[in-house]
């Protein structure tokens, strides 16, 4: 958590009379868009005029939440983007440890005068002028709302901000399943729940949101199933004719990864997908206990992450991709 001294400063920035921007990371996940959310709600409520913006737009599945439709998506509205970043007296990062995973908002973050706060839970974070970085955590919707309650805004956060956190905290902890998930996360979600969360409801906004097209492209990843090290290792892949031939919308594989994960015996999923415009594989590596997808994937697939949940690049054709991976699980004994 940040000093005292630190807190009392960054709250000498949280005036009326200030510009608040909060921005959050590439493809925005739950977490990045709950605690984006959550945040500004709290802001609101305390008397401030925080802006969010995000780099590209998110999933359907996300857009239920409070205010998701005032988020300002650098994508389409570049020129407001820039511009509300030019002007910030303070940019909060959000979800994100280097300025690299933001792209052109990185860019214009970084010539901003404002002052920068990270809150992230990822490992080795850049410099900024205030950082609360804990790996520990498992979400960053965990780590605002300690921010808050540190700050004294617990006042302030009512049910918008509350749902918002609660679904940054249960997605990315994959529905309190991850190994980070402790005590002290689910005395969390016991006080938002407290504060006007509704479990229920937001697990049926983010799980029951199924789509012909999305079950579709389930069955090919399903039926094209490799287990690999000795059934320690599941491997998932789509290609992208099957995400052109299925009308994939963004968020439609969310949570395939987790099938192969769920296999018994299996310690480590891997799901890999060509991207639709550029040449390149996306990868999602899941595992569990201690075997580390994180470091995994810094060190052959131009990612990184987490413990039991990371990402990567790779920069060859799907069926070589496919074979390097398994090269390397080998070599690495996954």
């Amino acid at each position: 958590m940040f000093t005292e001294e630190e807190l009392s400063r960054i709250k000498e920035y949280l005036k009326p009379s200030k510009k608040i921007v909060i921005i959050t990371h590439h493809n925005p996940d739950g977490d990045a868009i709950g605690s984006s959310l959550g945040l500004a709600h709290a802001l609101v409520a305390a008397g401030l005029s925080p802006e969010v913006i995000v780099p590209n737009d998110f999933p359907k599945f996300l857009k239920w939440m409070p205010n998701a439709k005032k988020i300002t998506i650098a994508e389409y509205k570049r020129r407001k983007a820039s511009e509300l970043i030019k002007e910030a007296d303070v940019i909060f990062c959000l979800d994100f440890n280097t300025m690299a995973r933001i792209g052109i908002l990185g860019d214009w973050a970084e010539r901003s005068r404002a002052i920068k706060v990270l809150i992230d839970h990822h490992q080795m974070p850049d410099a900024f002028d205030f950082v609360y970085s804990d790996t520990t955590i498992p979400a960053t919707a965990q780590l605002i709302f300690n921010f808050l309650q540190a700050a004294g805004y617990r006042q302030f956060i009512g049910t918008d901000a509350a749902q918002c956190l609660y679904t940054g905290i249960m997605t990315d902890t994959g529905g309190f399943r991850f190994r980070s998930t402790s005590a002290e996360t689910h005395r969390t979600v016991a006080d938002l729940i407290d504060l006007g969360a509704d479990p229920a409801f937001i697990s049926s906004s983010i799980l029951d949101t199924n789509t012909v097209g999305r079950l579709k492209l389930l069955s090919i990843v399903l039926g094209r199933l490799q287990v690999v090290c000795d059934g320690r290792v599941a491997i998932l892949s789509l290609t992208r004719d099957e995400l052109k031939e299925y009308g994939f919308q963004k968020g439609d594989t969310e949570g395939f990864v987790n099938y192969g994960l769920s296999i018994m015996g299996a310690r480590v999923a891997a799901f890999f997908m060509e991207d639709l415009y550029e040449d390149f594989i996306k990868i999602s590596f899941r595992s569990k206990g201690d075997t580390d997808v994180n470091q995994f994937a810094r060190k052959y697939f131009n990612g990184g992450g987490h413990i039991n949940a990371a990402g990567g690049k790779y920069y060859k054709g799907l069926s070589e991709t496919v074979e390097d991976f398994i090269h390397y699980a080998e070599q690495e004994g996954l």
